[in-house]
C-alpha cells in the first residue's frame, strides 16, 4: 500500500468512527480556549477540564484575568503541573491582549505565537478550533500515530506536521487532527499497540512483525 493510499484509507476509517469531533477542552470563548490549550501542555484534557471551571469563574476574559495575581492563578491551576511557568504566561499574555489587542485573542498565527507560553502547536489549535482556520496541530498522539502508519519519517512534530499537510486535503485538517487524537486514545495507545495491534495499524501494515519505535 502506497503512502497516499494509506492516508486515504485512514481518512475513510476515521470518518466512519468519528463523524463528530467535539472540542476536547471545555471553553466558552476564544480566550478560555487559549488558556485551556496552554494548560494542557504535559497535562491531560480531563484534568484541564476539572481545573478550568474554578479559574474561569473568576476570569473568563483577559481584563479580568490580569486583575488576578500570579499567585492566585498558580494556586488554582496547580493540578495541571508546571504551575509557576503557566501562571506567569497566563498573567503576562492577558496583559498583552488588553494592551495590544483590545482584550481580544488575535486570529493570527504570527500574533498568537508572540504571546507568552504560546507555541506553534497551541496557536494551531486556537486557529483551528476558535477561528476555523485550516491548521494541523501535531501533538505527541499524532506524531506517534503518523509514524506507526507510515505517513512520516519525521523525528519531530514540525516535520510530521509538514508531511501530514502534504498528504491530507486542507479542508480536512481541522477535523482530522481531532479524529486522530480520538483514535489514538481509544485504539492505538502508546503502550499497547506499538504499530501492531489496532485496526488501522493492522490494515495499513498487515505483514509488520516488529514494534514501531517513535522518533521524537
Amino acid at each position: 500500500m502506497l503512502k497516499q493510499e494509506r492516508a486515504d484509507y485512514i481518512v475513510e476509517a476515521l470518518e466512519e468512527l468519528y463523524p463528530e469531533t467535539p472540542v476536547p477542552l471545555d471553553h466558552t470563548n476564544e480566550f478560555t480556549l487559549l488558556i485551556a490549550v496552554l494548560l494542557s501542555a504535559q497535562c491531560t484534557d480531563e484534568r484541564v477540564n476539572q481545573v478550568t471551571p474554578a479559574l474561569f469563574a473568576k476570569a473568563d476574559n483577559a481584563r479580568d484575568m490580569m486583575k488576578l495575581s500570579q499567585d492566585e492563578i498558580k494556586e488554582i491551576i496547580k493540578p495541571c503541573g508546571l504551575s509557576p511557568r503557566k501562571s506567569k504566561a497566563i498573567y503576562d499574555l492577558s496583559r498583552i491582549l488588553v494592551s495590544e489587542h483590545g482584550g481580544e485573542v488575535p486570529a493570527s498565527f504570527e500574533e498568537l505565537e508572540k504571546l507568552p507560553g504560546v507555541g506553534h502547536k497551541t496557536a494551531s489549535v486556537v486557529m483551528a478550533q476558535a477561528f476555523d482556520v485550516p491548521a494541523f496541530p501535531v501533538d505527541t498522539h499524532i506524531h506517534r500515530l503518523a509514524q506507526r502508519w507510515g505517513l512520516t519519517k519525521g523525528k519531530n512534530v514540525v516535520q510530521t506536521e509538514e508531511d501530514c499537510k502534504k498528504l491530507f486535503p486542507r479542508k480536512l485538517w481541522n477535523k482530522l487532527h481531532l479524529q486522530i487524537i480520538f483514535y489514538g486514545r481509544e485504539y492505538c495507545k502508546a503502550r499497547s499497540c506499538f504499530g501492531l495491534e489496532c485496526p488501522i495499524c493492522r490494515h495499513v501494515y498487515p505483514n509488520r512483525k516488529s514494534k514501531v519505535e517513535t522518533k521524537k
